[in-house]
């Protein structure tokens, strides 16, 4: 980390030092400086498994909500969207595994990959995502109200309002059933 001071230029000649400059850190390889916030950002590497990760544990908080009994076209649904997030090897018995793990752990997990993966999201990108997740709920048809309050605690998860969740949940609840 550096500090620096601004100075008072004469004919392009640095003359007197005005103040001090906010503490920075510098690219060894590029040389840009940045403000030391920039430290508290996600890496390159955690943005590339946030997704699949935030993805993985919605899908199975949303099949959780279906009850012993979800159908193999949620469960299709659901490895479906995991493959599309990035995760290609997400199978069937990766699902089931998912499935057997304690409710509590899950619950959990689902809140901190949700929170990571909310603050690298861009806000449409939450509707977006929550959406899907509800299409995995409504491939065996209508959403149980067990169902729908799994894809309401998503949302909170990524930061979305009540209203908002309502919103998008609907939206996506007309979309399945006319087309």
């Amino acid at each position: 980390m550096c500090a620096g001071w601004r100075w008072l230029h004469v004919l392009f000649i640095p003359v007197v030092p005005m103040d001090r400059i906010v503490e920075h850190v510098q690219c060894t390889t590029c040389g840009t400086r940045y403000r030391v916030e920039v430290l508290a950002m996600p890496t390159a590497a955690q943005m590339r498994t946030a997704l699949p990760a935030g993805t993985r544990a919605a899908v199975t908080a949303m099949l959780r909500a279906a009850g012993e009994d979800s159908s193999p076209a949620a469960r299709a649904g659901a490895i479906d969207a995991v493959r599309l997030a990035g995760l290609a090897d997400y199978d069937d018995a990766a699902v089931t595994a998912d499935l057997a793990r304690d409710e509590e752990d899950a619950a959990a997990e689902l809140r901190d990959l949700l929170g990571t993966l909310a603050l690298q999201l861009i806000m449409p990108a939450h509707e977006w995502f929550l959406a899907d997740i509800v299409r995995v709920g409504l491939a065996d048809g209508q959403l149980s109200d067990a169902e729908r309050a799994a894809a309401r605690r998503i949302a909170a998860c990524l930061g979305l309002t009540p209203a908002q969740a309502h919103g998008v949940i609907w939206l996506t609840e007309e979309s399945a059933s006319a087309g």
